[in-house]
């Protein structure tokens, strides 16, 4: 009786649900949470609490674990973007997720962006972070950052999705998760790989191999994401089948893609016409995703990228969702993101320059 709010500790507060940590009721700028799952509380701190310690430096908190609780002291915003970082983790890890260095990095990026739209009373009523899925037989991929969040929800929604960025955004690999998640949910009946081979000006006719082993050197980036979303026997078999099929865009014209989900990677590097000519293969209950990078353009000097002009085209049409990833977005290693943001800075060509190759 009459036990002061600073000294009621976490085991105190029964929790409604052991799948949810307990928060002991203390300072607004200081709070622990318990996990219940001890197991999984280790993996969420990370080897020698690594998880913690990358918290405390991103964050400016202080995070001191003991046992399966954490103690959490710091600024009131700093304190509530970690209580909802940490939160999701241990939501992920019960479901089978992971807690890697870029799962946590990606936590925090969500949290961080969480404040834009919370007041402060709203921030310590609310913990979650809601981040999109997407789920395969072989495994789940939860959202990294709040771009990757608006387009892995754009692409549920919408029948064309444009996913353009830098390199390491996640924007292909996420559009072939969703594909094979369409095909496994039956939403679809076959997926279409797709991407220009500006390497070999499209003459794929002079290359060796049937039409497979033409394309594989330039859709190995398609083939890498499918073999990490479903078992490699299952993906050699819908290949044989027909089910996921390799179509380069010069083997394009003349068809009609209904039941599919279709992917264009490397867009960029489409010309006017190409570009044109793919879109108007959409069928019906089809799903069309295209990616690229606009600052990335192979096309020779004075041909203009079908992506950019499409963007241009295509921006306010129904039915149409275009999602810009920036340099914060880079999923991958962090000097993947300070590389890009470098050469970003470093060069100041405009970008209609880059997309005429001037």
């Amino acid at each position: 009786m009459g036990q002061e709010p600073d000294r009621l500790n976490a085991h105190e507060l029964v929790s409604n649900s052991s799948r949810q940590p307990r928060q002991a009721a203390t300072d607004a700028n200081h709070f622990v949470l318990t996990f219940e799952n001890n197991r999984i509380a280790g993996e969420l701190f990370g080897q020698f609490d690594q998880n913690l310690k990358l918290l405390e430096q991103r964050l400016n908190i202080d995070a001191r674990p003991r046992g399966n609780s954490v103690a959490i002291t710091g600024d009131v915003v700093a304190t509530n973007q970690a209580r909802r970082a940490l939160d999701f983790l241990y939501e992920r890890l019960l479901k089978g997720g992971t807690a890697e260095v870029s799962d946590v990095e990606g936590a925090i990026r969500m949290a961080m962006a969480a404040d834009d739209q919370l007041t402060l009373p709203t921030m310590e009523r609310k913990a979650k972070i809601s981040m999109a899925q997407i789920s395969t037989r072989k495994k789940t991929i939860a959202a990294r950052t709040p771009t990757q969040d608006v387009y892995m929800r754009a692409l549920e929604q919408s029948e064309l999705v444009f996913g353009v960025g830098p390199a390491g955004t996640g924007k292909t690999y996420l559009a072939v998760a969703h594909a094979a998640q369409l095909l496994e949910r039956g939403a679809v009946d076959r997926i279409i790989l797709s991407r220009p081979a500006v390497e070999a000006g499209e003459r794929l006719g002079f290359l060796p191999g049937d039409m497979k082993e033409k394309v594989d050197p330039y859709l190995r980036p398609l083939y890498d994401a499918l073999y990490d979303m479903m078992p490699g026997d299952k993906v050699e078999r819908a290949i044989q089948a027909g089910v996921i099929e390799i179509a380069p865009l010069a083997f394009m014209r003349g068809r009609t893609l209904a039941n599919a989900a279709v992917i264009l990677d490397e867009a960029q590097n489409t010309t006017t016409m190409q570009m044109k000519m793919f879109l108007t293969r959409l069928g019906e209950n089809g799903r069309m995703i295209v990616t690229g990078d606009p600052s990335q353009v192979d096309l020779p000097r004075g041909v203009k990228s079908g992506l950019v002009e499409a963007l241009q085209i295509l921006g306010d049409v129904e039915g149409v969702s275009v999602v810009r990833f920036k340099d914060v977005d880079v999923v991958r290693h962090p000097m993947v993101a300070r590389i890009v943001r470098a050469y970003e800075s470093h060069t100041a060509v405009p970008d209609e320059s880059l997309v005429k190759g001037s």
